[in-house]
């Protein structure tokens, strides 16, 4: 047929020239007409004879839909079926007429390709790059270029469209392509690409089909696009590819892309840099086993390991050592064997271990959506180190939150405090790290290794370790509960009543000064029964959690999770808890989330920026104590506090927490000057953030633990300490949900008032009875506390002016006056027995006041017997304790005896029975002292006087029963006459 004119009017030899030269290079651009040439000498002899013979062979034995041949017949059947045989016969005419030399460079690359093939299929592709010759033989120099294009993809000779012919040409050789080879074969479009791809090819084709398809490759990688897959949208016939090349518009030269191949285990060097600087964000997908073209790679990364082996029930695999502490090594495996091990063989030593980088993340999304949200009330049981089974495997679970580091290590005793080997894994945008590490569980100690984000490290003890090392070291400790709790009785009815509506008498201790060298189970048999013989309901501990300075009696606090490991492990902590509710006393404890200490292994710019703490100087830094405070405002800051609160009362069966230093935490102005300060959003000075907290904390702690009890120490007049967290007062405030509180006035001015010498107590009379103008203003405890004996504001007996029998006296009298008081008592230890010196935690108290041999042992006695009357009497006797917070439940009897020093109230219960208390601070006896009552008690009976002789009083007393006499006094119809102790407080109750 007649060669169709090309579109462009260029010359198809020349553009197959430059098509051949970009497919070899330009360096030397004779190479391919040299191989070509080689290639037509080898060919010839053969070719001659069976050009003719090979078309008709071609067309007649290719399928339709696979065989390039066949596609070029379809075509010409569908464009000339009626010429087919004319077709052929002038095919055949002109292929005899035609000079060698005049064969296209098309054919020239088919011999080149002819040479690289198989030996299996040498002969059919010599005989195909024949059959190619002749036909390229038979075109005009314009269809050579088409027949160029039609030895690669078999295109037809005649197309209605040109662009339109070759994109269907294209995709049927992409098919016959793939279905010859069974893989993405459509890809191997260029000379280069085609050798390597042709080998996987051949290996599930006929011989015969690889020949075609060898011949094919070879004609289009004269004129395809440079090496790498072509689109079948973008290959087009000859006079269309030509046009690519031209100096206007510059060919793409995409790589060739190979097929899958093994690919090397080793890790890169960015991936390496990271691991080794401890930067790595999430090595658990580059260290393990992963599947991998080629099998499955090992990776491991063991610091000063000789060799790293891989093991899995048979399986034995030395990894290869790619230095740095770092193996690797490819195993044909299908998938990654389960349970696979690391045998691990350093110098004099071996291990073989589960591998700490082939375990799934131990948190799931649940938690960690808390975490961000600081809504996760029980956070110690998803961060610090818990040991733990995990997909089958013993180990133990690190995780810490430190948002602002670049990366995160787990050193410890188990890997030489060298933390380089345990990476850890960055969960999100949480800010969590967390590594499960295999074979390590309870009393390991560990540190967390913080990049920071300048790239220096910090190593920094775990701030919710629930165990750590004895002070002055620092290390966090691995631990597990294994105590057996049997006080079920007890939490079964600590909730019956309200604290502020039962008996609440506390006894406050240091643990490691009451009893000096006493370990927890060793206090376990000595405490309880000491509290529970002087009476009192509740001791309160000062702050156990771990401290690291002993002179700060744990009020700065470095171990928030952690009991003080100076006296035993937490569950003997635990054993000391239980021993106190089996003996019927409740526990509280001091807890302080106003501050910690600047110390730099702990909470202080924790991850490299300030985390805990706020992140302004002016709010940070706390000016009395030189610590820093918490930065309330941030949701897991506050988590971290409100959670803790929680575990104490949770883990340890705490009934309560005396929270420390409030009045710090609500002002923003506290103990700074003007200018050292910023007000709040509403230009007040009230720390916002620090109301929210303690509302959330005291509203979580009441519903999470039902029958324990929050007290407040808070100094200042602040409305609403301890009213619902819903119920708004006049500033506009929600109560800040406290269950009680300390009444620091009372104390102050209490005290302020015995100091004074009995002559002078005139003066200050209002300062006794000035605190029931607001005694129903909050559910009040009155404190004695270890505050009001230190710093030389000396010991409570000591307060007390004149001799040593006055001051006895006055401190028996002034207890009694307390106890009767409305609000709750707390008496620090060693003032029950009248200890002289202030308090000191180096010794604790004076233990030997109360021996025997010594010489004033009855006086002291004297005071504890007092004391221990004092709770039997409060214990059984409604009236002083049921309406603590109800102003029906006191009625003063005279309050205005200033020149007799004489003070006389009234309690009820609910019932209405009342106790009359009356004291006398002036060391005289006032005989038939006339007292106003009420008519409707038939006679009164002294119950309690503290200056009773045994208590070391010169013993005056009342000891017949009292009747009311019809005379009016103090505003009541009827009255009685007493006799008054000197420096004595007297209870009467109904006879």
């Amino acid at each position: 047929m007649t060669p169709r004119t090309t579109p462009s009017g260029s010359d198809p030899k020349k553009k197959a020239a430059k098509a051949t030269e970009r497919a070899t290079g330009p360096e030397n651009p004779e190479k391919p007409v040299k191989k070509a040439a080689t290639a037509k000498k080898e060919t010839t002899r053969k070719a001659s004879a069976t050009r003719a013979s090979a078309i008709k062979k071609t067309a007649a034995t290719k399928s339709p839909d696979r065989r390039a041949g066949g596609e070029k017949a379809a075509a010409e059947k569908e464009t000339a079926k009626k010429a087919s045989a004319t077709k052929a016969t002038a095919a055949k005419k002109t292929a005899a007429t035609k000079s060698p030399e005049e064969k296209s460079p098309a054919k020239k690359a088919a011999g080149k390709k002819a040479v690289g093939e198989k030996e299996t299929a040498r002969k059919a592709s010599a005989t195909k790059a024949a059959a190619v010759k002749k036909t390229a033989a038979t075109k005009s120099p314009e269809k050579k270029a088409a027949g160029k294009k039609a030895a690669a993809a078999k295109a037809p000779a005649k197309k209605q469209a040109e662009g339109a012919a070759a994109k269907k040409v294209t995709a049927k050789k992409v098919a016959a392509a793939t279905d010859a080879a069974g893989t993405a074969v459509a890809k191997k479009a260029s000379a280069k690409k085609a050798t390597a791809a042709k080998g996987t090819a051949r290996k599930s084709t006929p011989a015969e089909a690889t020949a075609t398809k060898a011949a094919a490759e070879k004609s289009t990688s004269a004129t395809a696009a440079p090496a790498g897959h072509v689109p079948a949208e973008t290959t087009t016939v000859a006079s269309d590819r030509v046009t690519v090349s031209g100096p206007a518009e510059p060919p793409k030269s995409p790589k060739p892309k190979k097929a899958p191949a093994p690919v090397s285990p080793a890790l890169d060097a960015g991936d390496r840099e990271r691991l080794l600087s401890g930067t790595h964000h999430d090595p658990h997908t580059v260290l393990g086993a992963h599947q991998v073209a080629g099998g499955i790679a090992f990776r491991a990364f063991r610091p000063y390991a000789l060799s790293v082996t891989a093991v899995a029930g048979d399986l034995r695999a030395e990894l290869h050592d790619d230095g740095d502490g770092f193996f690797s090594g490819l195993l044909p495996l299908s998938e990654v064997p389960p349970g696979y091990r690391l045998l691990v063989r350093y110098e004099g030593a071996e291990q073989e271990v589960e591998d700490a980088y082939g375990f799934l993340p131990t948190l799931g999304e649940f938690d960690l959506h808390l975490i961000n949200e600081g809504r996760h009330e029980e956070l110690w049981t998803v961060l610090g180190a818990h040991p733990m089974t995990h997909q089958g495997v013993s180990g133990t679970r690190f995780s810490v939150w430190a948002p602002n580091a670049r990366g995160v290590r787990v050193a410890g005793t188990f890997n030489f405090w060298d933390g380089t080997s345990y990476p850890m894994r960055s969960l999100g945008s949480s800010g969590v790290w967390e590594l499960f590490v295999p074979a390590i569980g309870e009393g390991e100690l560990y540190k967390f290794e913080i990049t920071r984000p300048d790239g220096s490290k910090t190593l920094r003890a775990d701030p919710l370790a629930r165990r750590t090392e004895v002070p002055p070291n620092t290390s966090s400790v691995i631990t597990a509960s294994h105590h057996e709790w049997q006080d079920a009785p007890w939490l079964e009815q600590r909730a019956a009543l309200p604290a502020h509506e039962a008996p609440f008498s506390v006894y406050e201790v240091h643990l490691p000064s009451w009893r000096p060298g006493l370990t927890y189970r060793q206090l376990a048999e000595q405490l309880p029964a000491y509290v529970k013989d002087l009476g009192f309901t509740h001791v309160e501990l000062m702050p156990i959690a771990e401290h690291p300075f002993g002179g700060s009696w744990g009020y700065q606090v470095t171990g928030f999770y952690a009991p003080t490991a100076r006296l035993g492990s937490p569950d003997d902590f635990k054993y000391l808890v239980d021993a106190l509710h089996q003996a019927g006393i409740g526990v509280l404890m001091d807890w302080v989330p106003a501050h910690f200490p600047r110390d730099d292994w702990a909470l202080a710019e924790f991850d490299g920026r300030p985390l805990y703490e706020h992140e302004d100087p002016l709010r940070s830094a706390h000016p009395d104590w030189g610590t820093l405070e918490f930065d309330y405002g941030r949701r897991e800051v506050r988590n971290f506090l409100v959670a803790n609160a929680v575990y104490w009362c949770r883990e340890f069966h705490i009934d309560g927490l005396r929270v420390d230093a409030v009045a710090s935490m609500l002002y923003l102005d506290y103990s700074r000057e003007p200018g050292q300060w910023v007000p709040n959003v509403h230009g007040g000075r009230e720390n916002l953030d620090a109301v929210d907290f303690l509302q959330e904390m005291n509203a979580t702690v009441y519903r999470q633990v039902p029958g324990v009890v929050t007290i407040a120490e808070e100094s200042t007049a602040w409305d609403g300490v301890t009213r619902a967290t819903h119920h708004r007062g006049p500033g506009g405030f929600g109560g800040l949900g406290f269950g009680l509180k300390w009444n620091m006035g009372w104390m102050h001015d209490s005290l302020d008032y015995m100091s004074h010498e009995p002559v002078h107590r005139k003066y200050h009379h209002n300062e006794m009875t000035f605190s029931m103008v607001y005694a129903y203003s909050e559910n009040y405890v009155l404190p004695i506390s270890h505050d009001e004996v230190v710093h030389g504001k000396r010991s409570l007996v000591s307060k007390m002016p004149g001799d040593w029998w006055q001051q006895r006296a006055n401190l028996r009298a002034y207890l009694g006056f307390m106890w009767a008081h409305p609000g709750k008592q707390l008496l620090f230890m060693g003032q029950e027995f009248a200890q002289g010196a202030e308090w000191s935690e180096a010794h604790g108290p004076d233990w030997w006041l109360l021996d025997p041999a010594y010489g004033a042992e009855a006086d002291h006695r004297g005071v504890r017997d007092l004391v221990r009357d004092l709770n039997v009497v409060y214990r059984h006797t409604p009236a002083l304790w049921q309406r603590d917070i109800d102003p029906a439940g006191f009625e003063w009897i005279v309050g205005d005896a200033a020149e007799d020093n004489v003070f006389a109230f009234l309690r009820h219960d609910a019932d209405g029975t009342p106790l009359l208390a009356v004291s006398h601070l002036s060391p005289v006896v006032r005989h038939g002292y006339r007292l106003g009552v009420p008519d409707d008690v038939q006679a009164w009976h002294e119950t309690l006087n503290t200056d009773l002789g045994r208590y070391g009083g010169s013993d005056v007393t009342n000891p017949d029963a009292i009747k009311p006499e019809p005379q009016g006094w103090h505003g009541r119809p009827a009255s009685i006459t007493l006799n008054l102790p000197p420096l004595a407080t007297v209870w009467l109750r109904p006879a």
